[in-house]
């Protein structure tokens, strides 16, 4: 048996930068992973292959269809999804690479296989065997999986999940997402730019639940004049592929059976928490099948943690880093703190939409009394150069205190932008703060500075 001072359960960024943080602090740390590549979720088959096309889809379609106006001409656009899907895949490597490289700076013990808590120790479990580990402190950082609907006939091509969507060997003629959070938005757009015929069906009356609903609804604007096609309360009963008639078939209740080529399910996630022998320690999940955890990511047995998907709180990659190191440091100093207030979120469509803190939505059923101030891109100089003026920043304050609550920003790099008022908002700013501090021109962070000059109804360039 080998003694370790940490076992970490996961390699995705929850785990990895818990297991780096521990050997910083000087711990004896190991991490398993039943992966062959370091990354978990978001770097294998998430964040980063998502995004990696996303890019690549956006300049096809940017090609094709934005360039003239900048007096760019080019000939026939031709696309080469082969070579797209390579770059994804070598985006991929390289970075999963990266984390291998951070490993071995770090000295951390690498383990491949399944690992199961047995008897007060992590049993590890591959093609090659079995072995056990020892240590004082286990962190489990098992992420999430995508969640299922009930009549869903999966497939593991025709009809999938994202997984699936980020490697589809030519682009389908129609596409039927299920579900317009933003994990269906993201993909979806992917493939609505390189030519697929995208049908959104939502269970809900609006697209983006938990996001502000005033920008949720200028988005589905947007996505609807791109050419994407959405069906609100729209709840889906069934979906099966049709072997003699090779097409999907999709059933919602009430309307008509749909045909398309494939469907991509995209109804959330749900933590990856089955088969890890928590009742072993006597660890019990909640109704949602996360595991309950303090403020210090202790679970209810001595000397086990858990932290990022697995717990509760925003199913986000940074979210889980930042519990990834707050849970070692509470390990070896005691003191530990993530505001789950202050976790931005960011759908990487175009445009963009990011938000930090409270919606409006939020505020009126709290009854908190706020202010609002709001900016239009297309009155910013640095949009109007890159010719990307949809959308708006909105920053809300507290009427008494004029403290920042909420910002929520569509438009051009929005997930860039929002950093700084996830910054201001943590030091407690207020939207005089922010619009008392200069900002460089010409840049789409003076968006910002507008809208904070809106709450007090002083904006300079409207």
């Amino acid at each position: 048996m080998t003694q370790h001072d940490l076992i970490v359960i996961g390699g995705g960024p929850g785990g990895y930068i818990a297991a780096i943080r521990a050997a910083q602090l000087g711990l004896n740390t190991a991490c398993v992973e039943k992966e062959s590549r370091l990354g978990g979720t978001c770097l294998r088959i998430g964040c980063i292959p998502s995004k990696a096309l996303l890019e690549s889809s956006e300049k096809f379609a940017e090609a094709r269809q934005k360039l003239a106006e900048h007096g760019v001409k080019v000939g026939s656009v031709e696309l080469d999804l082969a070579t797209m899907l390579h770059r994804k895949e070598q985006v991929v490597e390289i970075l999963c690479k990266g984390v291998d490289g951070l490993f071995r700076k770090h000295k951390i013990t690498r383990c491949l296989g399944h690992a199961r808590l047995v008897g007060g120790k992590v049993s590890v479990t591959d093609s090659g065997g079995q072995q056990e580990l020892s240590a004082k402190h286990i962190i489990i950082a098992a992420g999430s999986k995508p969640a299922t609907l009930p009549g869903i006939e999966f497939d593991g091509d025709r009809i999938g999940t994202s997984t699936e969507a980020l490697s589809y060997s030519q682009v389908p003629e129609r596409l039927i997402v299920i579900g317009g959070g933003y994990i269906g938005l993201e993909l979806g757009s992917v493939w609505n730019r390189l030519g697929s015929k995208v049908t959104v069906l939502e269970f809900l009356d609006r697209i983006l639940p938990g996001t502000d609903s005033e920008l949720a609804g200028e988005a589905l604007n947007l996505f609807k004049k791109q050419g994407i096609e959405f069906r609100l309360g729209s709840r889906v009963t069934a979906a099966r592929f049709d072997k003699s008639r090779g097409v999907c078939v999709v059933e919602a209740e009430g309307a008509q059976p749909l045909e398309c080529d494939r469907v991509l399910v995209a109804v959330g996630r749900m933590p990856a928490t089955e088969d890890l022998g928590l009742e072993t320690f006597g660890i019990k999940l909640d109704s949602k099948g996360r595991i309950p955890v303090d403020d210090h990511f202790r679970t209810s047995a001595e000397g086990v943690y858990a932290i990022g998907d697995c717990i509760p709180g925003p199913m986000l990659a940074h979210k889980a880093e930042d519990d990834g190191a707050a849970c070692v440091e509470g390990i070896v100093t005691g003191y530990c703190h993530v505001d789950y207030n202050l976790v931005p979120a960011v759908i990487y469509t175009h445009p963009e939409i990011a938000s930090v803190g409270k919606t409006e939505d939020q505020l009126r059923a709290d009854g908190t009394p706020y202010r609002k101030g709001t900016f239009p891109f297309r009155a910013n100089g640095r949009a109007r150069t890159l010719a990307d003026i949809d959308g708006k920043v909105k920053i809300l304050a507290h009427q008494a205190t004029d403290r920042v609550l909420g910002v929520h920003i569509l438009g051009p790099r929005a997930g860039d932008v929002i950093a700084e008022a996830a910054a201001a908002m943590a030091f407690g700013a207020s939207s005089e703060d922010i619009a008392r501090t200069c900002h460089a021109h010409p840049t789409l962070a003076e968006a910002v500075k507008e809208a904070a000059l809106a709450v007090d109804g002083r904006t300079i360039s409207l």
